[in-house]
């Protein structure tokens, strides 16, 4: 079984998907859109994760392989192959199913809960209540025929499923100490007070507890997704 994944920035990796992935038997390849590289064949591709970054689907005259990219992920969801989408991956996946991303009205940076949505049990069904990981200024209306996972206070549509394969997070499950203290390094001018905006030290002050509850849930999505 082949993963791929895109990354948009240096700074935003597969976090604990990577251990997972490996574990799982799975060879793990990348494109790495900010280097300039090459799209590997959609048939290469058993399972895809696209990764988040500061910019937005919208920025295609800043960032010209985002249309390339919307292409590519458009091509694999059509042919059934599993999708995740972490963030901006999850507004890539909306984007290429025709729903509008667009500014939510506040910003969501640190750790907040979401609580789960009344699923059927063919969907992922997410706790609750769980606090995850945020960093995020957009949200997204759900494409046609998408279902609703979970939602916040701040941001009504925080993750969705389309079928059994594709699936978008506006949070990260993937989260651990070393990519939360990179987002907070790289993205510090983001962290300007809000209701929703938490400071660099509250947002790295969260026990091993609250990471490695929401890597188990990532684990298990996951599981859902390639079983």
């Amino acid at each position: 079984m082949r993963a791929h994944y895109l990354q948009h920035v240096a700074f935003e990796g597969l976090g604990c998907i990577e251990a997972w992935l490996t574990a799982a038997g799975f060879e793990v390849s990348c494109t790495r859109l900010f280097a300039g590289e090459a799209l590997p064949s959609p048939g290469a591709v058993d399972l895809l994760v696209i990764m988040g970054g500061p910019m937005s689907v919208h920025d295609e005259a800043a960032f010209p392989w985002l249309v390339e990219e919307k292409a590519f992920v458009r091509r694999l969801i059509d042919t059934g192959t599993p999708v995740l989408g972490v963030c901006l991956g999850a507004q890539l996946i909306v984007d290429v199913l025709g729903a509008r991303v667009v500014p939510n009205r506040e910003k969501e940076i640190g750790w907040f809960p979401v609580r789960g949505a009344a699923v059927d049990d063919a969907a992922f069904r997410f706790p609750y209540s769980i606090k995850v990981f945020h960093w995020h200024g957009e949200t997204f209306d759900l494409p046609e025929g998408a279902v609703r996972l979970a939602e916040s206070v701040a941001c009504k549509n925080q993750a969705f499923q389309v079928g059994r394969s594709v699936i978008g997070l506006q949070f990260h499950l993937e989260t651990t100490p070393e990519s939360a203290a990179a987002l907070a390094t790289h993205c510090r001018d983001e962290l300007v007070p809000g209701a929703h905006i938490q400071t660099q030290e509250e947002i790295l002050a969260v026990p091993p507890e609250t990471y490695e509850t929401v890597n188990e849930l990532m684990h298990d999505l996951l599981v859902y997704l390639t079983s």
